[in-house]
């Protein structure tokens, strides 16, 4: 049997110190559960809700999907401290499912990206660039392709006025009226293939 050494278990503290801080002996104080005072460390005593001291309260609506269910948020010293549920939204009463309840992450996580990355063809790294002249990329790609892959009829002579080069694919970050503009405008420049990520 292998042998205690209960002067260094001790370590420097009095034997009916050793004994107080049993829990089992705190529990005759009232706390017979051990749910309170005898169930609690030092570390679990101080600890706070991140919600204690915000300097202000903001209500907003969870991105990430389109069903917009409510969130507080708790902002001390200008940096978001927690993101909760809004018990006042009619949609969520206070709820949110783990993406929306983790979307703190999503404004303040150290790998959150801020500026355009583009990786040309063939290449292995990543290059910033301008929103601008990323916008004007994507413009000119997207005309250029319409072009070249346009269909105005098929081989039996029936109207297409289509595109097969691009298709859409929208994210469940949007709103029902944004991804009815870009059902719409997917539609009025003859893309057919439209799908939402959403339903995946």
């Amino acid at each position: 049997m292998e042998r205690v050494d209960l002067v260094a278990m001790m370590d420097g503290r009095s034997v009916r110190d050793l004994i107080s801080a049993w829990p089992v002996l705190r529990q005759r104080d009232g706390d017979r559960g051990a749910l309170g005072r005898a169930a609690r460390s030092e570390h679990s005593r101080t600890l706070r809700p991140r919600t204690d001291q915000p300097d202000r309260v903001v209500r907003s609506i969870c991105p990430y999907c389109a069903v917009g269910c409510g969130q507080r948020v708790y902002v001390q010293e200008g940096r978001i401290t927690q993101i909760e549920g809004d018990p006042d939204s009619p949609i969520s009463r206070g709820r949110l499912c783990p993406k929306g309840a983790a979307s703190r992450g999503y404004v303040t996580s150290p790998l959150r990206e801020y500026s355009v990355k583009y990786r040309r063809p063939y290449g292995t790294e990543w290059e910033e660039l301008p929103l601008d002249q990323a916008m004007d990329m994507i413009a000119d790609r997207v005309i250029a392709t319409r072009a070249e892959s346009w269909e105005d009829k098929d081989s039996e002579g029936r109207t297409l006025r289509r595109s097969m080069g691009v298709s859409n694919l929208g994210g469940a970050t949007l709103d029902n009226e944004e991804n009815y503009t870009i059902k719409k405008l997917m539609t009025a420049l003859g893309f057919v293939q439209v799908e939402n990520q959403a339903r995946i």
